[in-house]
């Protein structure tokens, strides 16, 4: 199976705000495949908190006048749920004005790989035009968790990695049972986990289920409720069982995914993702450590051989 390749003349939704609660947005950049994150922010007191920036500087423009358009109160504070580019790009049009908070690990990372980045991507999604951005890491770090406040409204940031990356933080508040979940969840698409650990990601899902959520504000896709944490989880499990069975009879990773019946989560975007997916449960199924380092070329090469030869299928 393939994706389609796609150009960014393809006519798309406009970004959509959607309240989920008094002063709590959820920005849904539609359809949620590659760079098509959903950023968030909170408008509560004297000051707005957004959640992740966009992927390119269009897009993050258009993410800031949405805010500016329902508010009249300053972006003080930028949360990054993770290091990835389409969440963490746009963070130099904040980082004049505003603190930016990420864990220790996402402002390692960004600053590692802020080298060349642009050059690597364009080669990876070559339609895109990125716009005028420079990397920016937070400058405020954490390791476990971190409190904020908006106005008297509680937001507990938690480190749950290693799962989609080694980065991750989701963003939980208690009072609204509302979890801004960062790429921890894909709705109705593929999640991503060649950059952190299928076992690690099913774990920290275990722990995110034990909190009352009623809502959930995913990385890509519409708005949730609690059950998208077990779609998420039934997914992975699926690579874990699909992988397993490959790894024993010595099949590749491509040659796995080709002869795999994805069944529904074949109606997801970007199925090609199930290459790397496999890639990194072989590591794990070889007893390597949670999140290690893998060969990211061959896995990214081969996700293009999946995907027909073509670029990855990128609207942004």
């Amino acid at each position: 199976m393939s994706t389609e390749h796609t150009t960014p003349t393809d006519i798309l939704p406009d970004p959509e705000v959607v309240e989920v609660s008094d002063g709590i947005f959820a920005y849904i950049q539609h359809d949620g495949s590659w760079c098509l994150n959903n950023p968030a922010f909170i408008d509560v007191g004297d000051q707005v908190i957004a959640i992740d920036a966009c992927a390119n500087e269009r897009r993050t423009r258009l993410f800031r006048e949405a805010i500016e358009r329902l508010s009249s109160n300053p972006v003080r504070t930028l949360v990054n749920t993770h290091a990835h580019m389409d969440h963490t790009y746009g963070n130099c049009l904040f980082s004049d004005d505003a603190v930016i908070i990420g864990h220790r690990n996402c402002r390692d990372q960004i600053l590692r790989e802020a080298p060349g980045q642009l050059e690597r991507v364009s080669v990876m999604f070559p339609t895109v035009e990125w716009g005028d951005v420079t990397p920016v890491a937070p400058n405020v770090v954490f390791d476990d968790t971190m409190t904020l406040y908006a106005g008297d409204l509680e937001l507990q940031l938690l480190y749950v990695s290693p799962a989609h990356t080694n980065t991750d933080a989701v963003v939980w508040i208690p009072e609204r049972r509302i979890l801004i979940a960062g790429d921890i969840i894909f709705n109705q698409g593929t999640p991503f986990a060649l950059m952190g650990s299928v076992a690690g990601w099913r774990s920290a899902l275990d722990r995110l289920k034990e909190l009352p959520i009623e809502t959930v504000i995913a990385g890509h896709g519409p708005v949730a409720d609690a059950s998208v944490l077990d779609e998420v989880d039934a997914y992975l499990e699926f690579v874990q069982e699909s992988a397993r069975s490959a790894y024993d009879a010595g099949v590749d990773p491509l040659e796995a995914a080709r002869e795999l019946d994805l069944g529904r989560f074949g109606e997801w975007t970007d199925e090609e993702r199930i290459v790397g997916n496999l890639h990194r449960a072989y590591s794990e199924l070889r007893g390597e450590a949670w999140g290690a380092d893998i060969d990211m070329a061959t896995a990214f090469g081969q996700m293009i051989e999946f995907n027909g030869g073509q670029p990855l299928r990128c609207l942004a």
